[in-house]
């Protein structure tokens, strides 16, 4: 049974190459995972669309409506920071699909890796940061009003504090909400997540990953949940255009390792979405997403998970 990897087409539309925001870092992780003998194309699963029911879980039927209709507001267009068009609307609802299958793969086997997904600073009634829908809060809410999870918890590892995340999930005890961030960062206003770890600029790697383990080693056994989200963002990369934390590859593949080890270690499946990464050079952004995936399958082998 090969390591469970989510990914679709619709992932990378035409967009415009001189934006900021990387669309077509999600082909290019595909290709890069395929180039590397870690997968094949016919084994990646191939998500639904998120239906509106799902999305309405954790937002504003009437935001997912206008957004879906391409009737964003003028603000809120500008707080999103991506153009509209029906290809980009169709990615992020079958992304969010993506994440929920991923979550679900990872409670069958143990863990499960998304090729997209993280977008934590989606709220509950508009975007902000390229995020449109907030897949944790989605599949967080979606699991336990299911009654699949009786607790989750998010292990948001991005640079950027996970706001969306955390308000949307403010008054849900069952769902905790953890974001290692860099403190002098975006978002400027921060929310309250359960657990808030501010970061100081330019920290390497053996501070950071000495914080991952102490933060882990107490709330696992603190809250036993029945499933973690980690957002493994790579904009804690010291090459990141948007990100001031130090991390270098073997870095950010020893967070990797040692968040899922610690999840399985203590029988806790664990799911893996790719989060931030912004860089001019795409082909060099999605090798560095490419280490969550490669990551997870040294673990899966070593903890026979499947």
């Amino acid at each position: 049974m090969p390591l469970p990897l989510i990914y679709h087409e619709d992932y990378s539309p035409e967009f415009p190459a001189d934006h900021r925001f990387p669309m077509d870092k999600f082909r290019l992780l595909r290709d890069h995972l395929v180039d590397t003998g870690l997968t094949r194309d016919a084994d990646l699963l191939r998500p639904q669309i998120c239906p509106n029911d799902i999305l309405a879980l954790a937002h504003d039927r009437s935001y997912i409506e206008r957004y879906m209709s391409g009737e964003l507001s003028r603000e809120d267009q500008r707080r999103l920071g991506l153009p509209w068009n029906e290809a980009l609307a169709r990615r992020t609802v079958r992304a969010v699909g993506g994440s929920i299958l991923a979550a679900e793969k990872a409670l069958e086997h143990g863990l499960a890796c998304h090729l997209a997904g993280g977008t934590h600073h989606a709220h509950y009634d508009y975007p902000a940061g390229f995020c449109i829908f907030n897949d944790l809060a989605i599949i967080s809410q979606y699991l336990l009003q299911s009654g699949r999870v009786n607790r989750v918890l998010i292990f948001d590892c991005d640079v950027h504090q996970g706001d969306g995340t955390a308000r949307i999930l403010h008054d849900t005890p069952e769902a905790i909400t953890v974001s290692l961030h860099c403190e002098k960062n975006f978002p400027a206003r921060k929310a309250d997540s359960d657990w808030d770890i501010p970061l100081p600029k330019g920290m390497g790697d053996a501070d950071y990953l000495q914080v991952v383990d102490d933060t882990l080693n107490y709330l696992l056994p603190l809250y036993q949940p029945d499933l973690v989200l980690y957002d493994a963002g790579v904009d804690v990369h010291k090459d990141d255009a948007l990100g001031y934390l130090q991390l270098t590859d073997e870095g950010v593949a020893a967070r990797d390792e040692s968040v899922m080890r610690h999840c399985l270690g203590r029988d806790i499946p664990v799911v893996g979405v790719i989060g931030g990464g912004y860089s001019k050079d795409r082909h060099a952004l999605a090798r560095r997403h490419g280490i969550l995936h490669h990551s997870a399958q040294r673990v899966w082998d070593s903890h026979g998970c499947h």
